[in-house]
């Protein structure tokens, strides 16, 4: 494996990040158990990785992190309507390997989650928020080739800011 994607999908099990078990989510534990064993492979490896949306939120779970199980109802100022276009603000922390890969510190994303990081995982800091606030993207704090984002760049491969995602994760893997 040179690189790997962890892409959206089902709600991650909540026993994976010491949340409440009998809370329902709708999760696919097979999934959970496959997914985390790459991303343990991946960090022992040092093989770039690249979250999506749920595999932002799970690579953050494997590295202790935490999870909102919900966050439709702490909505103030950014749409709950899920849509593969690009309508919502994301605002970049300058310094950030992401702003650079970008070359921009606002983007506009998709959304089609209702989870988010809550507290970041060992080695990640969170690099880009929306307008509530809420965490959507992070990057390793050490400099290995880690970026999870909370949107769907493979829906917005046509926009070059997004494109640079994957361009990145190619470099990386070399």
């Amino acid at each position: 494996m040179d690189a790997l994607i962890i892409g959206g999908g089902d709600d991650i099990g909540t026993e994976h990040y010491n949340s409440d078990v009998h809370e329902k989510v709708k999760s696919d534990p097979a999934r959970d158990q496959l997914e985390i064993a790459w991303i343990e492979h991946a960090l022992r490896e040092n093989i770039p990785l690249l979250g999506i949306c749920r595999g932002a939120q799970l690579i953050n779970v494997v590295l202790g992190g935490s999870l909102h199980l919900d966050i439709r109802k702490q909505r103030r100022r950014t749409y709950n309507r899920p849509g593969l276009l690009p309508t919502k603000q994301v605002f970049l922390q300058p310094d950030s390997t992401l702003a650079w890969l970008c070359h921009r510190t606002k983007l506009r994303v998709n959304s089609l989650h209702h989870q988010a990081i809550d507290r970041v995982g060992d080695d990640l800091h969170i690099v880009a928020r929306d307008l509530d606030g809420f965490t959507q993207a992070v990057e390793s704090d050490s400099g290995r080739p880690i970026i999870g984002v909370q949107w769907h760049p493979e829906y917005l491969f046509y926009l070059p800011a997004q494109f640079a995602l994957f361009r990145w994760l190619m470099r990386a893997q070399r």
